[in-house]
C-alpha cells in the first residue's frame, strides 16, 4: 500500500466519522476518527522515511523547514486538543450544543487547517523533493475538503449556534476583526 492511498483513506474514514456522529450514531464507527488519524500519521511518517531513505533530506536550510515545522506542528496540537474544552469536544456524544467560538476559534471557523497547511507546507520543504510534494498537498487539499463538508453538513447539525457563528467568524483566512477578538480573548484570558 502507498502512503497517499493510506493517508486518503484517514480523510475517508474522518468523513464516515462525522455522518456517523449526525446520522446513524453507530457505536463502532465512533472510532474511525482516531482510526483515521493513526493513517494520516503513519502515511506521513512513511513519506518522510522514505524520503530521508532515497536521501532527499540533506538541505542547508533543513533545520529552518523543522524549527517553523514544529512551530506549526505545537499550534495544531494546541488548536485541537487545548484550545476547545477537552471533554465536551471529544468525549460528549454529538448532539445539538454549542460551538466554542473564542480564542483560535475566534480567529476562523477551521484555524486547524492553517497549522494542518503549515506543517505539511514545512514537511514538503524538508524532503526538498517536488515529487514528494504531491503527497503533502493532497494531504492539504483533502483536509480543505473535510473542513468544507463540516462547516456546510456537520456543523450546522451538531451545533446550535453555527449559523451566527459562520456570520460573524471567517471560514479560513482570518480578517482584521477576528484577529483583534482572538488577541483580545488570550489577552483576557491572561489577566483572568
Amino acid at each position: 500500500m502507498d502512503a497517499l492511498i493510506l493517508g486518503t483513506a484517514g480523510f475517508f474514514l474522518y468523513f464516515i466519522y462525522d455522518i456517523n456522529s449526525v446520522k446513524w450514531k453507530l457505536p463502532a464507527l465512533q472510532k474511525f476518527f482516531a482510526i483515521g488519524s493513526l493513517c494520516v500519521i503513519v502515511s506521513t511518517i512513511w513519506k518522510l522515511i522514505e524520503s530521508y531513505s532515497i536521501g532527499r533530506i540533506k538541505q542547508p536550510i533543513l533545520w529552518m523547514w523543522i524549527f517553523a515545522g514544529m512551530l506549526f506542528l505545537a499550534l495544531l496540537i494546541y488548536t485541537l486538543f487545548f484550545a476547545l474544552p477537552f471533554e465536551e469536544t471529544y468525549l460528549k456524544e454529538s448532539g445539538m450544543r454549542m460551538a466554542y467560538t473564542e480564542g483560535m476559534y475566534g480567529l476562523c471557523r477551521h484555524p486547524g487547517v492553517l497549522w494542518f497547511a503549515g506543517f505539511y507546507l514545512c514537511l514538503w520543504g524538508i524532503t526538498g523533493s517536488p515529487s514528494q510534494g504531491i503527497f503533502f498537498v493532497l494531504m492539504i487539499l483533502w483536509n480543505v475538503f473535510y473542513v468544507i463538508f463540516q462547516d456546510l453538513w456537520t456543523f450546522p447539525r451538531t451545533f446550535i449556534n453555527y449559523a451566527e457563528y459562520k456570520c460573524r467568524t471567517p471560514f479560513l483566512i482570518p480578517d482584521r476583526e477576528s484577529i483583534h477578538v482572538c488577541v483580545s480573548t488570550i489577552k483576557g484570558l491572561r489577566r483572568g
